[in-house]
């Protein structure tokens, strides 16, 4: 066959073929399912590195929590290493990745605080991409856990009302409050990373611990007020001698300096109407007290029912589990004062005088109220909502001022739910209810937790 011969022919098949569409269609095909089968190759090899790096990256988290939790000051770098290492092998369970690299960094700083840094890394095979040139792909992940930025102050304030003695609640709540103390105790890493101040509470709270007679923070002109209607008498409240001459047929009875066992009263205001929220300003408010004005001193007040005195805050762990198990159930109910001083507690002003923050550190201060009723009495009210209204203006003022709130109702009578209480909490994971006494560690462990707990920074 000439040349020419041979490409007339091959010019006739070549026309051929360009007329034959189902021969395009399957070479376009064919050509095409070269990076459709690419693709969906690649899609399959990155989905399974992308679950092993987010479970990589669980891992590195928990595994940074843990040793920091046993990191030490003391500790080289190679027993960090190490302690990491066998913390994320126990967990990362990924048999398939390969040239896996671990390494953990733990810096301490006064002023920044503590941190370790995980840092990982694995190479995966691939199954598809190995056809284009990949055949594995390298990934990595990080985690850094930070600690001591944060510095603890916790009122912890306590129902010791008569109340408080039924259903094996008091022996339930000494408990829980001790465990929760030895477990905000182990957050401290030094002295002073972690505070708490006790605040037992009935319908006065004691502050014979931080006062004398003397104090110039305490007022005692009020006394206990009763009108009489000629057959019996009825409690008007702790009040001014003109302010119970005022309502008629009424006695008054002074607060004597003599056999004060140091029990205080509820702050107000106004003689008049005062039963009002208007009336009683600084209850609600942290007003430091001022000599020139009785309305912001504490009433002292010859109160028989007078509970435990209160502590101030304290990193002397024995000191405030001794001052728990001194605690006694007598007197009525007053959430509101038990608050109000749980907050005051937490201040650098008079009558605590709360040690002084450094700046350096960001300050958490909450406060932990538990009671197992509802409020019965206050200076001025036997009235539940009177009572109540004031202590949910207190509690807003405190949120306010950044306080972090719990509480935690022990309601063994299967009475409702406390509408005051869980108003107070910060939020609804900050309320606690429970209807037996077993209930109290339960809900201190959960705060105590919440409290203690480390920060995954990135």
């Amino acid at each position: 066959m000439t040349a020419a011969s041979f490409f007339n022919q091959a010019r006739t098949l070549a026309k051929r073929f360009h007329r034959a569409e189902a021969g395009n269609i399957a070479a376009m095909f064919a050509i095409a399912l070269i990076p459709i089968m690419g693709a969906v190759g690649g899609a399959i090899d990155y989905a399974r590195i992308n679950n092993a790096r987010t479970a990589m990256q669980a891992a590195l988290d928990t595994a940074a929590l843990m040793v920091s939790k046993d990191a030490t000051s003391t500790m080289t770098a190679s027993q960090i290493n190490q302690k990491a290492q066998d913390y994320f092998n126990a967990l990362y369970k990924h048999s398939e990745v390969q040239n896996i690299m671990v390494n953990a960094t733990y810096t301490n700083s006064t002023s920044k605080g503590s941190q370790i840094v995980m840092t990982g890394s694995g190479t995966m095979p691939t199954d598809f991409l190995q056809v284009v040139g990949y055949p594995s792909l390298t990934f990595g992940a990080s985690s850094t856990t930070v600690w001591g930025t944060t510095k603890l102050r916790v009122a912890l304030v306590l129902d010791n009302t008569g109340s408080m003695s039924s259903s094996g609640k008091m022996t339930a709540l000494k408990t829980a409050a001790k465990n929760l103390i030895d477990t905000l105790s182990t957050a401290a890493k030094t002295n002073g990373d972690v505070y708490i101040s006790v605040i037992p509470f009935a319908k006065d709270v004691n502050v014979s611990s931080i006062a004398t007679t003397s104090s110039t923070w305490l007022r005692w002109d009020l006394g206990q007020c009763y009108q009489s209607n000629g057959r019996s008498s009825t409690w008007k409240g702790f009040i001014t001698q003109s302010e119970c001459q005022a309502i008629g047929n009424s006695s008054w009875t002074a607060t004597t300096k003599t056999g004060w066992t140091g029990c205080v009263s509820d702050r107000y205001n106004t003689p008049t109407a005062y039963d009002t929220l208007s009336s009683a300003p600084y209850t609600t408010v942290q007003t430091a007290p001022n000599v020139s004005d009785h309305n912001t001193q504490f009433p002292a007040e010859n109160y028989p029912d007078c509970p435990t005195s209160l502590m101030p805050l304290s990193y002397d762990w024995t000191a405030l589990k001794n001052k728990i198990d001194a605690m006694q159930p007598q007197g009525n109910t007053n959430q509101a004062i038990g608050m109000a001083w749980g907050w005051l507690s937490l201040l650098q002003q008079s009558p605590f005088d709360a040690p002084a923050e450094d700046p350096n550190y960001k300050y958490t201060k909450a406060v932990i109220l538990l009671s197992d009723g509802d409020n019965t009495q206050n200076r001025i009210s036997t009235t539940a909502s009177a009572i109540d209204a004031r202590q949910k203006l207190l509690c807003d003022n405190a949120k306010a001022a950044g306080i972090q709130i719990y509480t935690i109702q022990v309601n063994t009578n299967n009475d409702n739910n406390s509408s005051v209480m869980s108003y107070c909490a910060s939020s609804t994971s900050n309320y606690f209810s429970t209807t037996s006494a077993n209930g109290i560690n339960t809900a201190f462990s959960s705060i105590g937790t919440s409290l203690s707990k480390l920060r995954i920074a990135r």
